[in-house]
């Protein structure tokens, strides 16, 4: 027992052990595919402005091509998880950056109107597939530790990618009108190539790895992004549990159920999930919609017309404000990846919820004086800049990073990718009917009356996280299922596992051995 307890101890990791660099750079890479969907977003918001003096069009067609981008991506994120179930995760990553780089192409050399919606689609599939494989793919590839720091880098990547958009409108709009749009839409072609690139230095997700039977890539890939070899060994037995692979199989390569490729997900996901898929369903689905009924794309694309809205009526202080709120957004979304492992998933999500709820309350009271005062009103304009830049920096801070991290990490192996794209179908639906519909809502019920929807919107959300949302912090992917299945009663569960482990723990001590927590 002494020889066996000594032998564990040894593969104990330090009491604080060092981020995994290997880890660190492959979820970096990976993340990159996020930077697709930023700089459309952020692109957009200002190359409309000339879009619609160029082209002519209307206001109607202005909110169409502004979110059309996200019904289309529809297609990819429906694609993906099958997609990558069946080639891998890596080269589903490859994928997404080719279907963009020919729809950025497609978008900068537009002619018309058509044109310009023909590459929207053709992008949008892209960028459909991106927002569904990178953060599978980093939540695969992570240690416990640090997840929620690695898998907040999707996040991270789509706000840089808001401000290089941001920029670029900024750079290119001194051009000539025909010019200018085109060069701003056409060089968001120039990532994917990068990210294309960088995806051959990756290894595959070593689960994944697992469920094609190839257990010593998944074993080698393991070593190499795991704090320890105990925790390596640690999460390759999970994955083959999950997998329904034998413990005691150490070949090189096994044979695998046929569900292992993707069969008979979609029924146990939609028409015969257990209690604790249903949760996790619900879950996954409802931080995504949440996250953008709230109103964060509203902002973000049409950030511009809000300004001018507010009082600020020059195109190019317009722009500069915009990239005020690009550089807000990207900063408190790296302070939120050092918070995420620290603090937890619930704590900064219930906090962020309710400091946006104020914020657009705040935005909604200034741009509602504004617009029936008759007189410019600094203090109000300054509300409702203030308001602006403290809702995205709350929304990066919790609600922003914690939608992908806590979809991805909360789905069992087998369900992962598809139940993923279940999550990202609804974000994007989501987005796509408030960002097509956000001018005619303004007309309809002011501009201010808008944003009273977007926190009336908030409060429910803050309410429906509080009651249904448990802590995923510091768990294994594999333990979810245990975790999820009550509802409203999550507590309970949550507090036996507990008591189960803190029992564990001191039985074992009492026996002398040594075990390593999670």
């Amino acid at each position: 027992m002494g020889d066996a307890a000594g032998q564990i101890s040894a593969f104990e990791p330090p009491p604080k052990p060092k981020r995994n660099k290997y880890a660190l750079a492959c979820s970096f890479l990976a993340s990159m595919t996020s930077i697709l969907l930023g700089y459309d977003i952020g692109v957009m918001s200002g190359a409309i402005l000339y879009i619609q003096k160029d082209l002519g069009i209307s206001t109607t067609q202005k909110e169409v091509i502004m979110g059309i981008l996200n019904v289309y991506s529809l297609l990819g994120s429906a694609a993906a998880g099958r997609t990558s179930d069946w080639i891998g995760r890596r080269y589903t990553i490859v994928f997404a950056g080719a279907i963009f780089f020919v729809g950025a192409l497609l978008m900068g050399f537009a002619t018309n109107y058509a044109f310009l919606m023909a590459g929207r689609f053709v992008a949008g599939v892209g960028v459909g597939y991106a927002l569904m494989i990178a953060p599978v793919y980093t939540a695969e590839v992570s240690p416990a530790a640090s997840r929620g720091f690695l898998t907040s880098f999707p996040e991270v990547f789509i706000n840089f990618g808001i401000l290089l958009g941001y920029v670029s409108n900024f750079a290119f709009s001194k051009l000539r009108l025909e010019l200018g749009w085109r060069l701003m839409l056409g060089v968001g072609a120039i990532p994917s190539v990068f990210i294309a690139l960088g995806v051959l230095a990756m290894p595959e997700s070593p689960r994944w790895l697992v469920m094609q039977g190839r257990l010593r890539d998944a074993k080698h890939v393991l070593d190499k992004t795991s704090d320890s070899l105990a925790e390596s060994k640690l999460r390759l037995a999970e994955i083959k549990e999950a997998a329904g692979i034998p413990q005691d199989c150490d070949d090189d390569v096994v044979a695998v159920s046929k569900k292992s490729h993707g069969e008979g997900v979609w029924r146990d996901l939609l028409f015969r999930p257990t209690p604790a898929v249903r949760h996790i369903l619900l879950c996954a689905v409802g931080i995504h919609f949440f996250q953008q009924c709230t109103g964060i794309d509203s902002v973000v694309l049409y950030s511009p017309e809000i300004f001018k809205r507010a009082g600020i009526k020059d195109d190019t202080h317009q722009l500069l404000a915009t990239m005020a709120v690009g550089f807000v957004k990207t900063l408190f979304i790296l302070v939120a990846t050092f918070l995420l492992d620290k603090i937890g998933r619930r704590p900064l999500l219930l906090s962020s919820m309710a400091g946006m709820i104020l914020s657009l309350l705040g935005l909604a009271i200034g741009l509602t004086i504004i617009e029936n005062s008759e007189r410019r009103l600094i203090w109000a304009i300054a509300l409702c800049l203030a308001s602006v830049l403290s809702y995205v920096a709350l929304f990066s801070i919790g609600m922003g990073p914690i939608t992908w991290v806590y979809s991805s990490e909360i789905f069992p192996l087998r369900l992962r990718a598809q139940g993923c794209s279940i999550g990202v179908a609804a974000n994007r639906v989501t987005s796509g009917a408030l960002s097509m519909s956000f001018l005619s809502l303004s007309e309809a019920i002011t501009i201010g009356g808008a944003f009273f929807l977007y926190t009336g919107m908030a409060v429910i959300a803050l309410l429906f996280f509080y009651l249904l949302y448990p802590e995923t912090q510091g768990r294994t992917l594999e333990e979810m299922d245990t975790l999820f299945g009550t509802f409203f009663r999550w507590r309970a569960t949550a507090r036996a596992l507990k008591e189960n482990e803190l029992a564990q723990i001191a039985k074992e001590n009492d026996d002398g051995t040594t075990v390593v927590s999670h």
